[in-house]
């Protein structure tokens, strides 16, 4: 497969530098967006979750505690959820990379690999 390589990175994430590290290990220097600092629009969060064949909840870090705060579950709409990301990235699971028409979560790291062949 070719095509740019783009990983939805949080450097603080130990899973997220594991796998920047296996796309540079594999002679790739992907695109790297911080998305907690450069959050990505509604439009790009529903291309993401298209990409990963997901729908929001699916790729949501139901943990974090805004996602309790802004009362979300599993009636939350669609358009509710994907605003949701986009408004507070936190919510990103992470680490995500995005190949052409493909995208992947990378826990564990190595599901990167998936990508890179």
């Amino acid at each position: 497969m070719s095509g740019k390589v783009t990983i939805y990175h949080n450097p603080r994430c130990t899973k997220s530098r594991q796998t920047l590290q296996l796309i540079r290990d594999a002679g790739v220097e992907p695109e790297i967006v911080e998305y907690l600092k450069s959050p990505p629009t509604t439009a790009e969060v529903d291309s993401i979750l298209k990409k990963l064949k997901m729908e929001p909840l699916e790729a949501m870090r139901h943990k974090e505690v805004v996602y309790s705060e802004l009362g979300l579950n599993g009636d939350t709409s669609r358009e509710d959820a994907i605003r949701a990301m986009a408004e507070n990235p936190i919510l990103i699971e992470r680490p995500i990379v995005v190949r052409g028409r493909k995208a992947i979560i990378c826990r564990p790291p190595e599901n990167v690999n998936n990508l890179l062949d």
